[in-house]
């Protein structure tokens, strides 16, 4: 069985860098590795500082890498498909240019990269396969894709199934475009659309790890998708906290560096009790097997990065009526302990002296918290609709 880890933050704080040099450091273990860009930006090239396509290659003993190209995923794997799009709008009065450019689903290159994960995992030819994945908000996208699509194609083709198989054969016959044939890879898409999905959501195979830099308003995204991944039903394992520059650093740096200890505090405290990686600032940019090495040592020391480490949850939001239940994990902590407040779409833990800052679920900002209570280990937090 496979172990998939998947890399994810703001553009820019170096996921693909973390990710990169975290495969290398699974194939130098011995671990047949194959590290896997979802980035429509596609900088592993850059990262490994090799040339790569869009199907693995090898770029070091043990270590494959590709890139996901949308176009050429539709062209090898679902051409029939496309014609079945393109041909339903074109029926539906759009016309040829629009056609053609509409033809790639909503979500279709995220889609490539699940679809990829599949064949790769089924096959087993990987001990670990690493997701450089998109910044945040795409990521989430690919991750919801299996529902999202469903819903655009129920838009998109109003007719019954077998209406469309029907219609489609008698098409092919006369015509030569297959659209029950596309048909049925729509119904073969779905059906490993929900495959992959639990593959991802299982936190024994899977596990999420959120790259950040020690800056303000990227800790306020990673805290977002931290929630939003854990409402999801996807598992964290670790934040990674890239280029931190050492506490020496003097001169111009000296106040960077002081409000850089402040956040790494806020770090620690609002993503307890997942483990936090940092990677030091190597002082130059980073590409090239031998420098991902160098980072690959300053995140994961002797550890196996390819272990699970964090697997319980320690997020949940349930439905309970009109009302929700958010669940907190706080280990440790008494009745008396701990007090909860809400700001908008925040909500304030106070544990005995310290505290913690949770981004809740956005909808939630309509709704008035209206009971707190600790048990067993956990905060739960009620909230109603307001009146």
């Amino acid at each position: 069985m496979s172990r998939v880890l998947l890399f994810t933050g703001k553009g820019g704080v170096g996921k693909t860098t973390c990710a990169a040099a975290t495969a290398l450091a699974c194939a130098q273990r011995g671990q047949r590795t194959l590290v896997l860009s979802t980035d429509p930006a596609h900088s592993l090239a850059d990262a490994v500082d090799r040339p790569l396509g869009p199907e693995p290659q090898e770029i070091a003993p043990k270590l494959d890498a590709m890139e996901v190209d949308l176009y050429y995923s539709m062209r090898k794997y679902w051409g029939n498909m496309r014609e079945l799009v393109r041909s339903v709008l074109r029926f539906q009065g759009a016309d040829a240019i629009a056609a053609e450019e509409l033809a790639a689903l909503p979500g279709m290159g995220e889609g490539s990269a699940l679809l990829w994960l599949d064949e790769f995992y089924r096959s087993g030819e990987y001990d670990v396969i690493v997701l450089d994945a998109a910044p945040t908000g795409e990521t989430l996208t690919l991750l919801t894709l299996p529902q999202v699509t469903q819903w655009w194609l129920q838009k998109a083709f109003p007719l019954q199934k077998q209406a469309i198989k029907t219609v489609g054969f008698a098409v092919r016959k006369t015509t030569g475009v297959p659209l029950d044939r596309g048909y049925e890879e729509l119904d073969t898409l779905f059906g490993r659309l929900e495959v992959v999905q639990e593959v991802l959501q299982n936190p024994e195979v899977t596990s999420a790890r959120l790259v950040m830099n020690p800056e303000r308003m990227v800790i306020q995204e990673a805290k977002r998708a931290y929630t939003y991944l854990q409402l999801y039903g996807y598992g964290v394992d670790a934040a990674v906290v890239n280029r931190v520059l050492p506490e020496e650093a003097g001169g111009v740096m000296e106040a960077y560096v002081e409000a850089q200890a402040g956040y790494l505090d806020e770090i620690r405290s609002s993503f307890a009790p997942l483990p936090v990686l940092t990677v030091p600032h190597l002082g130059r940019e980073v590409f090239g097997l031998d420098l991902l090495a160098q980072i690959a040592s300053g995140l994961y020391a002797d550890r196996d990065p390819a272990a699970v480490y964090h697997a319980e949850p320690s997020y949940k939001v349930d439905n309970q009526g009109d009302a929700y239940i958010v669940a907190l994990r706080v280990p440790g902590a008494e009745p008396g302990d701990v007090e909860a407040e809400q700001f908008g779409d925040g909500l304030v833990v106070n544990v005995g002296n310290q505290r913690r800052n949770v981004t809740l679920p956005a909808f939630l900002a309509y709704y008035r918290l209206a009971e707190a209570a600790v048990a067993e280990g956990w905060l739960r937090v009620r909230f109603e609709p307001e009146a």
